[in-house]
């Protein structure tokens, strides 16, 4: 546990509380995990219900090492066009990851595929890399991505520009939160890929700005993240509309009720390629902040100490995270924020800051924070308790990224 006075962390009498409850972790009993709001400052965000703190502690994290994986095929014996493999090869890149190695020649084929991969892997180059492929052997080819975040769009269209470089690969975003215009102007020029939030793309269907009709593959990219976040009628109205002997491309860190849904009605035979990294909730290491009167100024004790290189710090609320970001920089803390009351260019900034360093601490909500992948984050910090176990885990793996080591922190009343 840390306590503010010290600085410092302080064995648990439970050395791996979390890995021992985790079963439990999903509905806590009834009484469990309603604390109460401190008293003396204003605390930031809301009382919220969510599991016992106990079930936060993780001070022995597992010792994780990746298993070598020795992949089949180079990118040069894929078959794909020599712009592409030069490119790769710009980049650095020769040998395909797991999820590459896997999916790419079925993708090359044209069979559906179900890929079970987190971010990290290598997924948007594995579906990314056999469809430029395909653009460049049919010009008419039309690929609809969809993805659940606009941070997450404009990550994919920028591996997309890279990837394609020199070959005359256009391709247009559309999101919510921007200018809908520019879009519309994009969509009617030529576009080998469209990639889109599913709202934003709906509304452009509605608006007779896109033919759906169009589209000979789909790629539903963190499928399982946009079902969360409240898009499955949106996705389905989407694919119902698209040709049914589209090829469609499913990726999803897991495999829930509602993905498996999606999958049932809308991909035909696909091919499951599953790719496991390491479990989160086992190798990063959580503990618990208590704090009495002085939750904020625990907040700041802990981001003074040397360790904290680099901190995701996620809130509840829009109002409530701005509120907190502008707080810290009143006492000296380099602090940007993201959340949804913030326009596309002034996330972007805010993220740009935090990447290069300019900032070491970014305050954030968990839908504001969907699809940011930052290296080198040294602290997840939970502020605010987050409501639900799988937005836990989508917080703590924002740390411990790849082969790095992180912590993650839950302030608990």
């Amino acid at each position: 546990m840390y306590t503010a006075k010290s600085g410092t962390f302080k064995r648990h009498a439970k050395k791996n509380a979390f890995s021992k409850q985790r079963s439990n972790t999903h509905r806590p009993e009834r009484g469990q995990g309603c604390y109460k709001k401190s008293v003396g400052r204003k605390p930031y965000g809301r009382m919220q219900h969510t599991f016992n703190p106990s079930q936060f502690i993780n001070t022995n994290p597992v010792e994780y090492t990746e298993d070598v994986y020795t992949p089949v095929h180079t990118f040069e014996t894929f078959g794909l066009s020599e712009n592409i493999v030069r490119n790769l090869t710009s980049l650095g890149l020769t040998v395909p990851t797991p999820i590459q190695d896997q999916t790419i020649p079925h993708i090359m084929k044209g069979t559906d595929i179900t890929g079970l991969a987190e971010t990290g892997t290598g997924k948007t180059a594995a579906f990314l890399v056999p469809l430029i492929h395909q653009t460049l052997e049919n010009p008419k080819k039309h690929t609809l991505i969809l993805a659940p975040t606009r941070e997450l769009v404009l990550q994919i269209a920028e591996e997309l520009r890279t990837l394609s470089r020199g070959m005359k690969i256009f391709h247009t975003t559309c999101v919510g939160g921007m200018n809908i215009r520019p879009q519309i102007a994009g969509l009617r020029r030529t576009n080998h890929f469209v990639i889109a939030t599913p709202g934003r793309m709906l509304d452009l269907i509605r608006r007779k700005h896109y033919r759906p009709e169009q589209a000979t593959a789909v790629v539903l990219d963190e499928a399982d993240r946009m079902l969360d976040m409240g898009f499955i009628a949106d996705i389905r109205s989407i694919l119902s509309l698209t040709p049914k002997d589209r090829e469609t491309l499913l990726f999803s860190a897991t495999m829930n009720a509602k993905t498996k849904e999606i999958v049932n009605d809308f991909l035909r035979n696909p091919v499951t390629v599953s790719v496991k990294k390491k479990d989160a909730a086992n190798s990063i290491e959580q503990d618990v902040v208590r704090y009495g009167h002085n939750k904020f100024d625990t907040l700041l004790t802990l981001l003074k100490t040397p360790a904290c290189t680099r901190v995701i710090i996620f809130g509840s609320m829009k109002h409530s995270v701005e509120k907190l970001s502008q707080e810290l920089k009143s006492h000296g803390i380099k602090a940007e924020s993201i959340h949804g009351n913030k326009n596309h260019n002034q996330r972007q900034k805010a993220l740009s800051s935090f990447k290069q360093g300019t900032a070491h601490v970014l305050v954030a909500t968990d839908v504001a924070a969907r699809g940011i992948h930052v290296d080198n984050v040294s602290h997840v910090i939970n502020y605010d308790l987050p409501s639900t176990f799988e937005d836990y885990i989508h917080r703590i793996g924002r740390t411990g990224r790849g082969n790095k080591r992180g912590k993650a922190l839950t302030f608990i009343a």
